[in-house]
């Protein structure tokens, strides 16, 4: 607990026994004065202060001003204990709202955790030294000795051991690494020793990414949340005029007691303060947002939180993101050369590239290549690879690429990825790549129907037969196949004109073509434990563990939260309302008043904090 909260408390503690003696105790009606407005300025004085200053600021109508006035005047009207318990339980209200906050806060923040103090850095004698991550080269070697943080994202060169990735993916299954798997910033090494050779700075890891995407989670504002600050900023001023005109017309238009209507007014204006609406709905979303990051769902604002319970279209991509994303080569169809020279010249034509395409061919070719030979490389969008291999002009790429250089291909019945090859001009043969599907994806999709999603559709730059062997697998029935970055972007456009504004459509993706799909769809949901630093930095949504069954699990979180929202609106404005007239003629009185205000804030903010519970 911080210190201001302690100081809070036992000020509230003090004012309520001053209170009560002041009450209950035959006390002289000077010194039960005294007492009233030592307790009174135990629980307002800030408040007051903070009017004050407002109003040098040009805010004039907030809830600190509407306190302060309502108080105030009871105090003149001889009604100190009202005074004081309006002060008294507001206070009280605030502290559960700083208390609801800092829970809510507290999971997001607890992945701060995840940052990592130090490095291990293996120098050329095989020494170690501690340094700062930031300082880390990429290339460099890494141990992470049981009980620490792996620094930066790396391949294994050796060792074996258990990860703990409940911070990065909210699953506490251990992960079991071993030489060669790909391990990520911010787990936990359990058991064994690691060597670990980084493949990127400090700020191109996901740790990094992670602790970025949390620091700027409450940015976006929901819609809802901008209602309610315009509704604020007209409904404070129009009761205080209201409550004004109820203090001064009725006693001039009946001849009535001035005091009873002034009573009134301030009891209007006591009922009237929106503490309920700005504080809880705000922090409903917040807590939504923080309940999803525990699951492994990282929400950049709550505008993308709210845009995701709208959902009614969702479009995913293939690669990495149904499917695994570790190609494989299973075949090797020689034609012109032999099999050992199409994929020598594949794998030295792609060994530049990060793609898991290439990287399957390196592995099949499983030896060292020495990239002297390789002169020149041109990336091919959506086509493939032009590199210039021993002096040869070697084409790398599917058949699209073939067509446009006019190379003729074989036929090929095969299912999988199919990577042709021409050196020099002359057809070389395929490679057959295969990749297997997710074994969440078939739910993942069963789940999305079930949460009311009308329509599925899957995208991807890979032959026809492969996407819709995918599609009929997973479940989906709408798949474009063959395509370009660009065609990608094209289909979300003609998406959206068709779906109209109140429709909105999510993109799932996980590989840096995605990037301007996800930038371009409502909400840009990228797979966050693979996927690369760019779909990252572009996704609005990103989902740690790479398991496409949190997409239907984040449109459920961010629907419960709007549903609260929604209740706390309801609620507050009705009591309110209700209140304000049973105030307005009399039947309502400080006490209920005080209800109406701290009472109703209290039951809106407990049930906010039922956002931040995953079920």
């Amino acid at each position: 607990m911080e210190k201001e909260q302690k100081i809070t408390i036992a000020c509230i503690v003090s004012s309520i026994v001053l209170l009560l003696i002041s009450f209950f105790s035959p006390l002289q009606e000077n010194i039960r004065l005294i007492l009233y407005s030592i307790a009174y300025l135990l629980v307002g004085a800030e408040i007051i202060v903070k009017a004050v200053r407002n109003l040098f600021h040009g805010e004039l109508f907030d809830e600190n001003f509407l306190m302060s006035v309502a108080t105030l005047g009871a105090f003149a009207i001889g009604e100190y204990p009202e005074a004081v318990a309006v002060m008294l339980f507001y206070q009280i209200g605030e502290l559960f709202q700083d208390i609801a906050v800092e829970r809510s806060r507290a999971s997001i923040t607890s992945l701060m955790d995840i940052r990592p103090d130090y490095a291990n850095v293996e120098d050329e004698q095989k020494e170690l030294r501690q340094v700062a991550p930031e300082t880390v080269l990429p290339g460099s070697v890494i141990v992470v000795k049981p009980g620490e943080k792996i620094p930066l994202d790396g391949i294994v060169l050796s060792g074996n051991s258990s990860l703990d990735t409940t911070a990065l993916t909210g699953e506490s299954r251990p992960l079991e690494v071993s030489a060669g798997d790909t391990v990520i910033s911010g787990s936990l090494n359990m058991t064994g020793m690691l060597r670990i050779k980084s493949s990127g700075t400090y700020g191109e890891s996901t740790v990094s990414q992670i602790l970025e995407l949390v620091e700027h989670a409450e940015t976006g504002k929901a819609k809802t949340e901008r209602f309610i600050t315009r509704f604020a900023r007209w409904y404070t001023p129009i009761v205080v005029i209201l409550a004004v005109l109820l203090a001064i017309v009725p006693p001039l238009l009946t001849e009535g007691e001035w005091l009873l209507w002034l009573n009134r007014a301030l009891i209007f204006l006591v009922i009237s303060c929106p503490c309920a609406l700005v504080v809880s709905v705000p922090l409903t979303f917040f807590a939504g947002i923080g309940g999803a990051s525990r699951r492994g769902i990282l929400i950049k604002g709550s505008n993308y939180l709210e845009t995701l319970a709208r959902l009614r279209t969702v479009v995913f991509d293939k690669t990495g993101t149904l499917t695994q994303g570790n190609f494989s080569v299973t075949r090797i169809c020689p034609e012109n050369f032999s099999k050992e020279i199409i994929l020598e010249q594949a794998a030295l034509a792609e060994a530049y590239s990060d793609h898991p395409v290439a990287l399957s061919l390196r592995q099949a070719y499983a030896q060292s290549i020495d990239k002297k030979r390789i002169t020149e490389v041109e990336n091919l969008s959506g086509e493939g690879i032009r590199a210039i291999v021993d002096g040869q002009t070697v084409y790398c790429g599917n058949e699209r690429l073939m067509h446009r250089i006019g190379i003729p291909v074989s036929p090929c019945e095969y299912t999988g990825t199919i990577i042709h090859i021409s050196i020099n001009k002359v057809y070389g043969g395929f490679i057959v790549i295969t990749d297997t599907v997710k074994p969440q994806s078939a739910e993942a999709i069963a789940r999305l129907r079930r949460a009311g999603i009308e329509e599925i559709v899957m995208l991807t730059g890979d032959r026809q037969e492969v996407a819709h062997e995918v599609a009929r697998t997973i479940g989906i029935e709408e798949v474009h196949a063959e395509l370009l970055p660009i065609d990608k972007v094209h289909c979300i456009q003609s998406l959206q004109k068709v779906k109209g504004g109140n429709n909105s459509i999510a993109f799932v993706g996980d590989g840096i073509n995605d990037a301007p799909v996800l930038k371009l769809s409502d909400v840009g949901i990228a797979m966050g434990g693979i996927g690369s630093s760019a779909a990252i930095e572009a996704a609005d949504v990103v989902l740690m563990d790479d398991n496409p069954e949190k997409v239907a699990e984040g449109i459920a979180l961010s629907r419960k939260t709007l549903r609260i929202a929604r209740q706390n609106i309801v609620f507050a404005i009705s009591i309110k309302i209700l209140v304000l007239l049973l105030g307005a003629l009399g039947i309502a009185h400080m006490w209920e008043a005080i209800f109406a205000d701290v009472g109703v804030t209290v039951l809106a903010v407990l049930n906010a904090l039922r956002a931040m519970r995953n079920k």
